[in-house]
């Protein structure tokens, strides 16, 4: 079993940043890919960004590409998410989530195994 526990999530406005932590205990030996996905109200749960642990890679959604990045601490077991010039349209619950197999999609919330509790971030305009 994997814990993931989210935190630094708040309240910001429009063009600011936060960076989210998402810590990793128990066999994190199996994680493969660490992802944080978000799900504003009413709206179904979307990817936003993935690493590959040993490699490094990086998968991001389009509507974060270049505003966000994700990275790892292996040492840490801690992913983080880098969101600046944050948009109002970027408030929703963020969930870290982790895969134990090397998916070949990333993007999909079905490839992975364990999920945080959630983080809320919210941007006024």
């Amino acid at each position: 079993q994997v814990q993931l526990v989210e935190s630094g999530g708040g309240l910001v406005q429009a063009g600011g940043s936060l960076r989210l932590s998402c810590a990793a205990s128990g066999r994190t030996f199996s994680n493969n890919i660490m992802g944080w996905f978000r799900q504003a109200p009413g709206k179904e749960r979307e990817f936003v960004a993935a690493v590959r642990w040993t490699t490094g890679t990086t998968y991001y959604a389009d509507s974060v590409k270049g505003r966000f990045t994700i990275s790892r601490d292996r040492a840490k077991n801690t992913v983080y998410l880098q969101m600046n010039s944050l948009k109002p349209e970027d408030t929703a619950v963020y969930y870290c989530a982790a895969a134990k197999t090397a998916t070949l999609f990333p993007a999909r919330s079905t490839e992975y195994d364990y999920w945080g509790q959630g983080t809320q971030v919210t941007v006024s305009s």
